[in-house]
């Protein structure tokens, strides 16, 4: 069975083989956190996006992927995506890192605080960060410019198929700050031709997702 994208709690990781990378994808808890490992097959190491929530199978899929995590990357503050996160830095003694604004808010220290137009180095894979203000202050995605002719961008719950993250919770929240965001900086930087990997749910496209944004700002949501 090739790659889909799509996983539910207790599921085996869903695994894509991107010329020198492999991502492995879980979905954790009753509100279908997605996890993430970016594994560089030149050196092994391995980068954990978003340790959610259920730290034993998130440990099964650094098992089977093999690979030695050396950085955590939290994607935003929200509790939901931050509860595994003390069990797995205290597993793997991986450095930690988030976007400089939702750092002091994570329920570890931050090691390294991310900006726009920072890179993350995992062996020898770089991936791009990208700020995406609105869902939180400090919200971040990861781009991932691989060898299989793709970016693979981790968006956090800034962007899912059919529209960006929520802006309705929490008096820090904007949508018109979110959509702009997403706008210029992820339509704006990548092509078509860009697998979206987000927080929570099935992947999609920048492709699919790119005629409905007038539809989106319009709506305001």
């Amino acid at each position: 069975m090739g790659y889909d994208g799509r996983v539910a709690p207790g599921d085996a990781p869903a695994t894509r083989e991107a010329a020198h990378a492999r991502i492995s994808k879980i979905s954790v808890s009753n509100m279908h956190n997605n996890v993430y490992l970016v594994t560089d097959l030149a050196s092994n190491d391995a980068l954990l996006i978003d340790a959610a929530d259920d730290w034993p199978a998130i440990r099964a899929m650094l098992d089977a992927d093999g690979g030695h995590v050396t950085q955590i990357v939290t994607t935003h503050r929200h509790w939901d995506h931050t509860r595994a996160l003390p069990d797995a830095v205290e597993a793997t003694g991986a450095r930690t890192l988030a976007g400089a604004e939702d750092a002091a808010e994570l329920p570890v220290p931050v090691d390294r605080p991310l900006h726009d137009g920072d890179t993350v180095q995992v062996g020898e894979l770089l991936l791009e960060v990208v700020a995406l203000r609105g869902h939180t202050p400090g919200s971040i995605a990861l781009a991932l410019h691989a060898a299989d002719g793709h970016t693979h961008l981790f968006t956090g719950d800034s962007l899912f198929p059919g529209g960006v993250g929520a802006t309705d919770h929490y008096e820090y929240q904007s949508f018109p700050q979110l959509i702009d965001d997403v706008e210029e900086r992820i339509f704006g930087r990548y092509d078509d031709n860009t697998y979206v990997y987000p927080g929570h749910g099935d992947d999609t496209t920048l492709a699919a997702e790119r005629p409905h944004l007038a539809e989106w700002r319009a709506r305001g949501w």
